[in-house]
């Protein structure tokens, strides 16, 4: 349980943070201003759907019999896959369905930190013959790692809360084994099992650890950007 809690928590941390750089310095990046608002619209629009909807929305893309993904497969030979029942790309599952509903939420910090650059010194970067993958590499990367750094560590503080609204509705009997988080199990055993006393225990110790993350975390982030939460 802990080991499947802490597998989709750090799963997710490195998937959608360089998944939400990229977006935010596509965005920056892009020459056509009415076209990028609308990416950006589409982009945010999966944050605002709830995890009922989305599962409909993978059941039609990823269903073994008529789904989507498996209709493509089939049709280049291949045998329909049940991502939602097989242990093996369960995880995959929920690893790149959370990045795809939060990716363009996520990237709004980035985008934010990303126009406070000076735009002299790309300019100056111009004049001396730099492209754009140097710009990025050299400028952009540069002035925006404090928020980076910031974000990562204060993912790491609410690092046991690997998603129970999404693994709620994504999970079943068939991979509990590489499902089931400590939030699940807290869920089954307290309100289903009437376990009350030990569904609380297991609680306490992740709201202890999550507190001792936040401190951490915040401690870290003060050293790095020389400001913090509290």
């Amino acid at each position: 349980m802990l080991r499947n809690t802490l597998f989709y928590s750090f799963g997710k941390l490195f998937v959608s943070v360089p998944l939400a750089i990229i977006f935010a310095l596509a965005l920056f990046e892009c020459t056509r201003p009415k076209f990028g608002r609308v990416v950006q619209t589409l982009a945010y629009l999966p944050h605002f759907l709830s995890w009922v909807i989305m599962y409909g929305i993978l059941l039609v893309l990823l269903a073994p019999g008529d789904g989507i993904i498996n209709d493509i497969i089939n049709f280049f030979g291949g045998e329909s896959v049940a991502f939602l029942t097989n242990t093996s790309t369960f995880p995959w599952v929920v690893i790149l369905s959370d990045a795809w509903k939060e990716m363009g939420w996520s990237a709004i910090i980035f985008i934010a930190a990303l126009i406070g650059i000076d735009p002299t010194l790309f300019e100056a970067a111009m004049v001396e013959g730099a492209n754009s993958l140097q710009r990025v590499w050299y400028i952009t990367l540069p002035a925006i790692r404090p928020v980076i750094v910031m974000v990562v560590l204060l993912r790491l503080g609410t690092i046991l809360d690997a998603g129970f609204h999404q693994m709620f509705m994504l999970y079943s009997p068939a991979v509990y084994s590489v499902a089931d988080i400590i939030d699940t199990w807290v869920y089954r055993q307290g309100l289903l099992n009437f376990q009350f006393g030990l569904a609380t225990a297991v609680g306490i110790f992740k709201g202890i650890i999550g507190l001792m993350l936040v401190l951490c975390s915040n401690w870290m982030v003060k050293r790095v950007s020389g400001s913090s939460l509290f």
